[in-house]
């Protein structure tokens, strides 16, 4: 049962690397508390996820999948999610690619690549879900960051650029929309147990160092993350605008 400032009964939103962690989270909380969902993920298992998240919440569940590394498949995804939802309230950007090497061997590739599917993706996306918000007047967008928009990584400087763009891209989305009635908004998640992070937990030193820093006493796993998207995506969140909403356990404040 959810209270009516956060039922999202009657929004359609699309989340981007539903397949499985955060993204996967994120779909089914805003799933379970109301909104109808197309969910875009560049693996096949994105038509199972589709329809378990139905068969649990009767919601309409809408399968996309795109890769995007491509900005034709890019386009095609929103375009295709539009067609199946037939307008859009909620859009949430969590899909990203990390690659890990030290700064001065990080390939030209590996750079080109993360910053298209971590920054140069989202903002089209941002962009063509404006452009249907500005027109209906009102929208959620919620950017997926991370503790590295706010400080450096280690052996990851592509992606610690692409997150610190992040950051600045919500917060001028925010400084141009947040009076058109666009809630413009970003989570900034910390370490958490997901697949993105494996070379991280392997790594004896580095996890005993995270874990030492972390208030919390552990690494997050994708429930912790629910509540802030369900915030944002409400009418809760109707006065917040271009925050950068940190959900790390405390790390950042250590």
């Amino acid at each position: 049962m959810t209270t009516s400032m956060f039922d999202l009964t009657g929004k359609n939103a699309l989340v981007t690397g539903a397949s499985r962690g955060l993204g996967l989270a994120m779909a089914d909380a805003l799933a379970e508390h109301g909104a109808d969902v197309a969910v875009v993920g560049r693996q096949q298992s994105i038509y199972g996820v589709a329809d378990k998240l139905h068969s649990v919440y009767g919601r309409l569940i809408y399968p996309i999948q795109a890769d995007f590394s491509d900005r034709s498949q890019t386009r095609r995804a929103f375009d295709e999610s539009l067609e199946k939802l037939g307008t859009l309230d909620i859009l949430v950007v969590c899909h990203g690619v990390q690659r890990r090497q030290p700064a001065a061997e990080f390939s030209m590739e590996n750079w080109e690549l993360v910053l298209e599917v971590n920054l140069t993706s989202m903002f089209m996306l941002d962009q063509m879900a404006a452009q249907i918000m500005l027109a209906n007047g009102q929208g959620k967008i919620i950017n997926i960051a991370s503790i590295q928009s706010f400080i450096g990584g280690l052996t990851i400087p592509a992606y610690a650029a692409a997150k610190g763009g992040v950051a600045r891209l919500t917060q001028t989305l925010a400084n141009e929309w947040a009076a058109k009635g666009i809630n413009v908004n970003a989570i900034a998640p910390g370490y958490f147990d997901t697949d993105m992070n494996e070379a991280l937990k392997r790594d004896a030193d580095r996890y005993s160092t995270i874990m030492a820093r972390i208030p919390a006493g552990r690494w997050g796993n994708p429930d912790d993350i629910r509540g802030a998207v369900v915030f944002l995506a409400s009418d809760a969140a109707r006065y917040v605008n271009g925050a950068i909403i940190p959900v790390d356990g405390g790390w950042l404040g250590r």
